[in-house]
């Protein structure tokens, strides 16, 4: 009698148990022999659905055929397997291979369990399998990384554990997969480094093409320094270069020039905020062409019309793409998640190059994990990471990265920003001005850019601008409370005026600041962290068409005191070494110190959920890891608002339709929202909130309310006071 892993295919064959053992453990030995486990990963693979050979659950996959479902446990028996061949807690790979990684206690729990109750049925599987697929009897223990011989380090350990299970999980959703769509196998891409070439070339058209500027030699500077940096060995780099000074290439250059050199698989780019992310997967479009570059986060839509769709859309699950750019939430998010559908894509990131652009954006209650991870993936699994930013936090002073080797990018870091100081500094802090008066200030001038902390801040300082304002040309508005498309289409329209010199005033909160590529001759912004005042000084005189671009830093006499809840204890540390008679925020010098003050204060090493983290992590506590790490501000919550027109609100309602239907929406549904979604205030959606909200699925809402043509959502004063970036 044959032995099934899954029902008929449409071409009617079953997927017999023995070849999916074997295939899936052919494909994560490929997968995780990158980082040195390629034998483990391979016999995890053996020994998944051992469990399905029991004579109970091969009759409910016949059951099942009718739209009955199984309702038989399968994983307790390779689970008890590699237990039993002395692979410990990493029989928690097979245990979660459907529903995620469990506790070390559940873990155990369920061993307990087949020597309790369940050891008739685990070892009639096991009998049956290996009568089909014998070596699930290897007779040894499967070798493991030279490295965990003794006592290793327990994150390390930690992590081997999770890419070992997404080399697994990876390797059965493919083989499942590959029998559902009748023997397609997916194709496997080339390593980023054959593409070197054709980056120089494309990067070569480009440079033709633009238009002149005079900071375009402190660029190629920049740009000739990360290529050279990129013969050194894979570890940690850190690239520190001032807003403007053509970051975005040259990271690109240093990773793809470095993985041709090193033979790494792939480069991901991570970047902490969406706008930055879709303008620099553009910009590495140009670079590398449309076939190579996955744009993987929420605001894509992987199931539109695009040549190269099909293929991002299945590359997007497991990352098997040259190229990968993607946002820091969604890396890091997988990377302490346990779910199998999240972490599919984790053993891509061995023998890869990570690029983390703007760094400084991580959130410090959770860099203890982060930096760990990020260390260990270099230090255990062949990956290089670049740190790139214009305000280099000092990492290095916090416990993760201590005594850890990095190579500086660029070599005398202070130099460069001496030479690209494009625009000068004024204090405008004591008297501290109205709102109204800063309005007013701003409407004296052609082009100007207004920088808020809170989107409270940003509406009324829009409203007085829009009655101040002497200039031709229009009040701009940018904040969450818009929607995505809206925000997009605002920013197209900034960049075109100011491309051809029209005037235009803008207001903004500070999604407008690290990585947006907008040159205003003059930038007003509220007082805020060092690291943010800088990111809003690299929007005035970005290209240098000026002696200096002007920043004036004002602190508002009407604030909203929302701002503390944005940067707590930033803000005393910035007061500290900032302001008049203090160092200006491109000081890089102060900013070390300042970095330091910050990090004592918010207790980063001893107060943040990161120690909790990192604890959990130790004891293989693998769910609580997951729900604890969370790079969203949960204060707010998105909401899905009316704001387009046309095909495209007919496509909302469609949506928003599925949404409403008591059958679960499929994921396409929520990856088409994204243009439609604001976000608001949690408060504002609390029980008896009188705002207009309508709840959907979890926390996603449906506004029902007005939607301002310019600042989008408006909530009534009482219930605005907790805001957004």
């Amino acid at each position: 009698m044959s032995v099934y892993a899954h029902s008929a295919n449409g071409d009617g064959q079953w997927h017999g148990l023995p070849e999916h053992l074997r295939r899936t453990a052919a494909l994560a030995r490929g997968f995780a022999e990158v980082f040195g486990a390629g034998e483990l990963a391979a016999y995890l693979g053996l020994v998944h659905d051992v469990g399905k050979a029991a004579c109970g659950w091969q009759a409910a996959l016949l059951r099942a055929e009718k739209d009955e479902p199984i309702g038989i446990d399968h994983k307790l028996a390779g689970t008890w397997l590699a237990h039993e061949q002395g692979l410990g807690p990493l029989a928690a790979a097979v245990f979660g291979h459907h529903g995620g990684l469990p506790s070390r206690a559940t873990l155990k729990a369920a061993l307990m369990a087949v020597e309790a109750s369940e050891w008739e049925r685990v070892t009639e599987a096991v009998t049956r399998a290996a009568e089909l697929v014998p070596e699930i009897h290897p007779g040894i223990r499967p070798s493991l990384p030279d490295w965990v011989a003794g006592r290793p380090d327990a994150f390390a350990a930690e992590l081997l554990l999770r890419l070992v299970f997404s080399a697994l999980v990876d390797a059965d959703f493919l083989d499942t997969e590959q029998h559902f769509n009748g023997g397609e196998l997916r194709r496997s891409v080339s390593p980023v480094g054959v593409l070197a070439d054709a980056f120089e070339r494309s990067r070569a058209q480009l440079l033709t093409a633009a238009e002149p500027s005079p900071v375009d030699a402190i660029r190629e500077q920049v740009y000739e320094q990360a290529v050279a940096a990129a013969v050194a060995r894979p570890g940690m780099f850190r690239l520190p270069a001032p807003t403007g000074s053509g970051k975005t290439i040259a990271a690109g250059g240093f990773a793809v020039h470095h993985a041709r050199r090193y033979g790494l698989g792939r480069v991901v780019v991570a970047v902490p905020f969406l706008s930055i992310t879709q303008q620099n997967a553009q910009v590495y479009r140009q670079l590398f062409g449309e076939d190579h570059v996955l744009e993987h986060h929420s605001g894509v839509n992987l199931d539109g019309g695009r040549r190269a769709s099909r293929w991002q859309r299945l590359a997007a699950e497991n990352w098997d793409a040259p190229f990968v750019v993607t946002t820091t939430v969604q890396l890091f998010e997988s990377l302490f998640s346990n779910r199998p559908s999240a972490m599919r894509k984790l053993h891509r990131l061995a023998g890869s190059v990570i690029v983390l652009d703007e760094v400084q954006a991580l959130p410090d209650r959770l860099l203890l994990p982060i930096l760990s991870v990020l260390r260990h993936l270099t230090e255990y699994f062949g990956t290089t990471v670049l740190l790139a930013s214009a305000t280099q936090p000092a990492f290095f002073e916090l416990s993760p990265f201590r005594e850890l080797q990095i190579h500086d990018v660029i070599a005398r870091p202070e130099h460069l920003y001496g030479q690209l100081r494009r625009a000068r500094y004024e204090w405008w802090l004591r008297p501290k001005p109205t709102l109204r008066q800063v309005a007013e200030r701003a409407g004296r001038e052609r082009q100007v850019l207004v920088i808020a902390n809170t989107t409270k801040d940003a509406a009324d300082l829009h409203r007085h601008l829009s009655e101040c304002w002497t200039g031709e040309g229009p009040v701009l508005h940018l904040s969450t409370r818009m929607a995505a498309a809206h925000r997009n289409a605002v920013l197209e329209q900034i960049r075109e005026r100011l491309a051809v010199g029209e005037p235009v005033a803008v207001v903004s909160t500070q999604l407008v600041e690290a990585g947006v590529d907008l040159d205003f001759p003059i930038v007003i912004r509220a007082w805020a962290s060092a690291d943010a005042l800088q990111q809003a000084a690299g929007r005035a005189n970005r290209n240098g068409l000026l002696p200096y671009g002007r920043v004036i830093v004002f602190d508002p006499a009407d604030g909203d005191p929302g701002a503390w809840a944005v940067y707590g204890a930033a803000l005393t540390a910035t007061r500290r070494h900032f302001g008049p008679g203090r160092a200006f925020p491109d000081d890089p010098g102060a900013l070390a110190l300042y970095y330091k003050e910050r990090f004592e204060l918010k207790g980063v090493e001893d107060a943040s959920v990161g120690t909790t983290i990192q604890q959990l992590r130790r004891d293989l506590d693998f769910p609580e890891v997951a729900r604890l790490f969370k790079m969203i501000d949960e204060r707010t919550v998105p909401v899905i608002t009316r704001y387009a027109t046309g095909d495209a609100a007919r496509e909302c309602d469609s949506l928003l339709r599925l949404l409403r239907s008591p059958k679960p929406a499929p994921a396409w549904v929520f990856r088409k929202l994204q243009p439609h979604l604001a976000a608001i205030p949690r408060s504002a959606v609390a029980d008896g909130s009188p705002h207009p909200v309508r709840q959907l699925v979890g926390d996603l809402y449906e506004w029902r309310g007005a939607y301002h043509p310019q600042r989008g959502i408006e909530l009534t004063p009482p219930k605005d006071q907790e805001n957004s970036l």
